[in-house]
């Protein structure tokens, strides 16, 4: 099989690698799309935090059973593919939370992911199709991320929710807290990114805090109270340290994004606001499950977000260019 290698930061190779067996607990894909995200990009560029070369990397997938023993998949059936491998038995996946298990590992950053033709998967990671064509099914992990995030979140209709960071994970902060029945507010300092928020998932109020006051701004939306949720999609540790300051009085601040270093904020500041910090990480099952009922009810297009197409054969030579902001990428699919 063929198999696109990261080999080192800014290196990409492609190798030909046996062909996986079958092995108890485990079923045998192929893959058919394979959409790139953030963590790609920064594992790529060298900037990604718990990882480690080789890798293979890919976890945003659709694809078509060819074997194994996965509980009703027959040969040629589609799917897509939970791509967080939990231990089933540590604190964390014993109180229904695998997605951040002690000793997960997620496919492509913690062990190989998905960029070549075929791919082994625990069984348990497989997912019917229910009849999402095979764009919609590389798409459905990150729109779950958000979908968890506002889950997690607990946003309540009529909560004025901020997103700090309009790329893929963000926009999908931003649907999910929409059908919540939240009003949005877009923060990002790319106006490219801020054009797509206004025209795609329909957002009314769009800042860019590198071009006007953000704090003025978002009081002036807000009539005073601020966002009672404010979700940090970008792992910018200046954006996330500023994110404190707009949350409003009881109000939850969520990092979904990702940052190596330490973050500060006054603790006077947020005491004084009984303010609640959280994380949100992955996704679960449920989160997926929802994620795609709500694109059967058409209450989400993913395709939306597919600003670019590329065949697996020439992803090595476009992927560099992904990480210019210029190329107004916000998400890339690779078919192969």
């Amino acid at each position: 099989m063929q198999a696109l290698v990261c080999t080192s930061p800014g290196n990409f190779e492609y190798e030909t690698l046996p062909d996986p067996v079958p092995a108890k607990g485990h079923s045998i894909v192929k893959i058919n799309r394979i959409g790139v995200c953030g963590t790609d990009l920064h594992a790529f560029e060298g900037t990604q935090p718990y990882f480690e070369y080789p890798r293979i990397l890919g976890h945003e997938l659709a694809a078509s059973f060819v074997e194994g023993d996965a509980e009703g998949f027959e040969t040629g059936d589609r799917l897509t593919i939970i791509p967080y491998l939990n231990c089933g038995s540590c604190i964390a996946c014993r109180n229904g939370k695998p997605n951040c298990c002690v000793r997960i590992k997620v496919c492509g950053v913690h062990c190989d992911g998905g960029m070549t033709t075929f791919y082994s998967v625990p069984s348990y990671t497989l997912l019917h199709a229910d009849g999402l064509d095979d764009d919609a099914l590389a798409l459905t992990e990150p729109l779950s991320i958000g979908a968890h995030a506002i889950r997690r979140a607990a946003v309540q209709h009529g909560e004025f929710v901020l997103v700090i960071g309009a790329g893929p994970i963000g926009l999908g902060i931003m649907e999910f807290a929409h059908i919540a029945g939240a009003t949005v507010i877009a923060m990002d300092i790319s106006e490219n990114r801020l054009n797509f928020c206004k025209t795609h998932p329909g957002i009314t109020y769009c800042i860019n805090p590198a071009k006007e006051n953000a704090i003025e701004k978002i009081t002036a939306i807000t009539a005073g109270d601020m966002p009672t949720v404010v979700l940090d999609a970008t792992g910018s540790l200046r954006a996330i340290n500023e994110g404190f300051q707009y949350m409003a009085h009881g109000g939850r601040f969520v990092l979904v994004g990702l940052q190596k270093e330490n973050i500060s904020f006054s603790h006077p500041e947020f005491h004084k606001r009984e303010g609640t910090l959280m994380s949100s990480r992955n996704a679960t099952k449920e989160d997926f499950s929802y994620v795609m009922d709500c694109i059967k009810k058409k209450r989400i297009n993913p395709t939306d977000y597919i600003t670019h197409r590329v065949a697996f054969n020439n992803v090595k030579k476009e992927f560099p260019h992904w990480l210019n902001p210029d190329n107004g990428v916000i998400k890339a699919m690779i078919e192969i």
